[in-house]
């Protein structure tokens, strides 16, 4: 019990409330699982086709069923899989204003930071990098305007950051992460 909150001794009965337990310590980071060919080869096929069904997966790779569910079910308890998501053309989805930001924030203030950055509409992949900037940050607006407001009205206004460089992006082609085409 020493590590949980001791209930008030007069609140008895069954209003009574239950112990709430002590916030735990980070669990220390486990090295990952190695994956294998078939591990591999599902996960090009999930990400080629994020709704591809067991059956086919099980199909593809020649295995049965029920190894090909617990294979998935082990990517995603351990963290590989983080999830599943369409493949968006963002000029299609009326989103057709893409740029690169760069950023120069305060030191030590990469959580407050990337916390603000994930509220940005329109923001989809923020990193911590070395180097000359920052943070990377990959945006997809509506419009040039809208990009405009971004940057100068919601960017410059969060006190850590120091500079900003936008740099447009007049193509996109997404590659396979497996094979790099």
């Amino acid at each position: 019990m020493a590590d949980e909150q001791m209930a008030d001794p007069v609140a008895e009965g069954p209003e009574a409330p239950l112990p709430v337990p002590a916030p735990e310590a980070p669990a220390p980071a486990t090295p990952p699982r190695p994956l294998d060919a078939i591990d591999r080869a599902i996960l090009q096929i999930l990400q080629t086709d994020g709704r591809a069904s067991i059956r086919s997966v099980a199909e593809r790779v020649h295995v049965s069923r029920a190894n090909a569910y617990a294979r998935i079910n082990r990517l995603i308890d351990d963290g590989v899989i983080r999830g599943f998501a369409a493949r968006v053309n963002h000029e299609r989805a009326g989103q057709g204003a893409s740029a690169y930001i760069t950023l120069r924030i305060v030191q030590n203030s990469w959580r407050t930071v990337r916390e603000q950055l994930q509220q940005l509409p329109g923001a989809v992949h923020i990193a911590l990098v070395s180097g000359d900037f920052d943070v990377l940050l990959l945006v997809h607006t509506p419009d040039n305007r809208t990009l405009r407001e971004l940057v100068l009205t919601r960017l410059q206004a969060i006190p850590e950051v120091l500079s900003t460089r936008t740099l447009l992006v007049f193509e996109e082609t997404d590659l396979d992460p497996f094979t790099g085409a």
